[in-house]
């Protein structure tokens, strides 16, 4: 069942943080919860719902970005929780600050799709969570 759950996270990571919505409901509980960026400024914040995370997401996150991209570049099992370790690229709007980070988000999946999905800073932090050391 892992590697399910691999394959199911890789296509979720697509359908959230690239924005492809017909993907996001098909791999996606539609109760799923999106935990704001431990040690971002979105920490502590959770949204519920496709509607609410794609609001966050694309539109408001998008207000302060002229450019922005996710890399993921390993997927990592742990069972019922996937660790994905990414890259992200900023470029602000107005000023054209350039800003990139080597992150980490964490994927819970029950059932066959995705329930919680937590992004981190660090990506110790993330592996910790999910069970794992670095």
């Amino acid at each position: 069942m892992s590697q399910e759950n691999v394959e199911l996270v890789r296509a979720a990571y697509k359908a959230v943080m690239l924005g492809e919505w017909d993907l996001a409901e098909e791999t996606l509980n539609p109760a799923v919860e999106f935990h704001g960026t431990v040690g971002g400024i979105w920490q502590g914040s959770v949204m519920r719902g496709l509607q609410q995370i794609w609001q966050a997401i694309h539109e408001e996150d998008l207000d302060a970005w002229d450019e922005r991209r996710f890399e993921p570049q390993k997927f990592i099992d742990a069972g019922d929780r996937i660790v994905v370790l990414q890259h992200e690229f900023r470029r602000g709007k107005g000023s054209g600050i350039e800003v990139e980070n080597d992150t980490a988000i964490t994927f819970e999946v029950r059932n066959g799709r995705v329930i919680r999905i937590r992004a981190y800073m660090d990506r110790a932090e993330a592996l910790e969570a999910a069970g794992l050391r670095e």
